[in-house]
């Protein structure tokens, strides 16, 4: 057993179970049968949490803009296909399975007001009600704020477990009612996620951005679009990303879950509380046009001018 899932079981043994975890992972890093772990010890070892058939645990996930009335109970049976047969899935298997491929996705506010019905009654066992909520960023703007009203005034032994991507996507006001985990992958330690070794980059980047240095920004912009592959590029991409995810953290006051690292924490006191949204919209910007037919110095230099005005 995991160190988490030890103390996620050790909430339900002492009976102080909050009412909103928030399980921060990866993409494919372990989140949703991390959630069924603690769900299995919640309802005493019931072998249908597992199986995906508890009547009382509740499973919400994007779906394509197009699919019109429908909300996540419809795709049940390709939801529990998924699951048991690849538990740590990605976002695209996701999609995949789902034959979602290439569309854009949502948690639409049908899908909030199907999730309300359920939560006016009540439980089928006499016990917990679960919502378990795979990437809850993905909601759209009316579907947040109808989760954040249940956040605030949850019914009695209702608990919502939700697993992201990217905790910095969702409103603050939700955030805050939350519980933060970082899950680690199976065998991986924090710091495995920054792996790229970018050479100082990044720490030039911002020392420059910090400044107000615009030009020895722009320098660095130049070096990043020599980097020796797009692979690398990307590497960076993800490792800045990575690193932001951290500042956001610390602004948020969850010091404890963004690691160990003085360097994030200085960036974090020095720049706005808006800037890790804004860089990471500019990071994923970038790194999804690296590989196409783009300049490589046109895009770097694009993209230190977004990080620029915002941080």
């Amino acid at each position: 057993m995991s160190e988490l899932l030890k103390t996620l079981c050790g909430m339900v043994d002492s009976g102080r179970v909050p009412h909103a975890l928030l399980l921060h992972e990866d993409d494919g890093g372990g989140g949703v049968p991390l959630a069924l772990q603690f769900l299995e010890h919640l309802y005493g070892g019931n072998p249908r949490v597992a199986k995906l058939i508890h009547p009382d645990i509740h499973f919400i996930f994007p779906l394509i803009l197009s699919s019109g009335d429908s909300v996540s109970e419809q795709y049940a049976k390709e939801w529990r296909a998924l699951v048991q047969e690849n538990p740590s899935f990605s976002e695209g298997d996701l999609y995949e399975a789902l034959g979602f491929e290439g569309k854009n996705t949502v948690i639409s506010v049908k899908e909030a007001n199907a999730l309300l019905q359920v939560l006016s009654r009540y439980s089928l066992e006499g016990g917990y009600t679960a919502v378990v909520i795979y990437l809850p960023e993905k909601m759209n703007p009316t579907a947040a704020n109808k989760l954040l009203k249940i956040l605030e005034e949850p019914p009695q032994q209702t608990i919502f477990v939700m697993v992201t991507h990217a905790p910095e996507r969702l409103l603050p006001t939700i955030l805050s009612r939350c519980q933060l985990f970082r899950v680690e992958a199976a065998g991986e330690s924090a710091s495995v996620a920054l792996r790229f070794d970018d050479g100082g980059l990044l720490s030039a980047l911002m020392q420059a951005l910090i400044a107000r240095d615009l030009g020895g920004a722009l320098e660095v912009g130049e070096q990043l679009a020599a980097l020796p592959s797009r692979d690398s590029m990307r590497a960076f991409c993800r490792f800045a990303a990575e690193k932001m995810r951290r500042v956001f953290l610390v602004q948020q006051g969850l010091t404890a879950l963004a690691g160990d690292d003085p360097e994030v924490r200085g960036w974090a006191s020095k720049c706005k509380k808006t800037f890790p949204r804004k860089a990471l919209e500019a990071l994923d910007k970038a790194s999804g046009l690296i590989g196409r037919n783009v300049n490589q110095k046109i895009l770097f230099t694009d993209l230190v001018d977004r990080l620029y005005v915002n941080i």
